[in-house]
């Protein structure tokens, strides 16, 4: 069997409610030589049943976005990996954006919109966009792609809690600047206006301020733990 193109790595926990409708989208977008592999962290729901038929496998990792992405990644086949969140959506032409931008780049993501009905999520979203193409450095939200060469260089992603796409970011960065991609992938809202959209960027804000001063990621966790984390 020949290596697909591109390896998508979809972490997932607890997503029984929107899975069938995330794989069925991501199915109509991915051609023949792109493998989808699931990654479950050990949900409590049909999520790994209802994944399976709409991919092509679905494994158990331990629970952990990191350690989920970092299971998914050694089983890949591709030379290209997408980390991509279950309630993210690529925009049409992705797949071809990314081959595009890895035959010149180690490493890139999307700019990115939040679904949603306020109206400051545009503001926060804009400024996400803003920051990563001005740092270098992206989320997990912004669908993360990146060659299988680099990401084996840095060691995957680090075993943290949170703020693990930050840190493979910084890896990543020592390496070339991403390609940032203006075509936006589209993530769910509800982080935001479940509990509060200013009240969220100030927590975030708080976060990242502190994992730079060097803050134990595992206490940012915590600090993080009113808000649900999204798989």
């Amino acid at each position: 069997m020949s290596a697909p193109a591109l390896s998508i790595i979809l972490p997932v926990l607890n997503e029984a409610s929107r899975i069938e409708s995330a794989l069925a989208t991501l199915h109509a977008q991915r051609t023949g030589d792109v493998e989808l592999i699931v990654v479950d962290g050990g949900s409590s729901d049909d999520t790994p049943t209802l994944a399976a038929p709409l991919c092509d496998r679905v494994v158990t990792a331990p629970r952990g976005r990191a350690r989920q992405m970092n299971a998914g990644a050694a089983l890949a086949r591709a030379d290209r990996l997408l980390f991509l969140h279950a309630d993210t959506r690529l925009p049409d032409g992705a797949i071809a954006a990314i081959y595009d931008a890895l035959a010149t780049h180690a490493w890139g993501r999307f700019d990115v919109r939040i679904d949603g009905r306020h109206p400051l999520l545009k503001v926060v979203a804009a400024m996400m966009n803003l920051r990563s193409r001005l740092t270098g450095i992206a989320t997990g939200d912004q669908a993360i792609f990146v060659t299988r060469a680099a990401f084996t260089e840095i060691g995957g992603f680090a075993d943290l809690p949170l703020m693990e796409d930050i840190a493979l970011s910084r890896a990543l960065k020592a390496l070339g600047r991403p390609a940032c991609l203006r075509p936006r992938v589209t993530t769910a809202g509800r982080r935001w206006e479940t509990h509060g959209v200013m009240r969220t960027i100030v927590l975030m804000w708080r976060l990242r301020a502190a994992y730079a001063l060097g803050a134990d990621p595992a206490d940012l966790a915590r600090r993080y733990g009113y808000a649900p984390r999204k798989s």
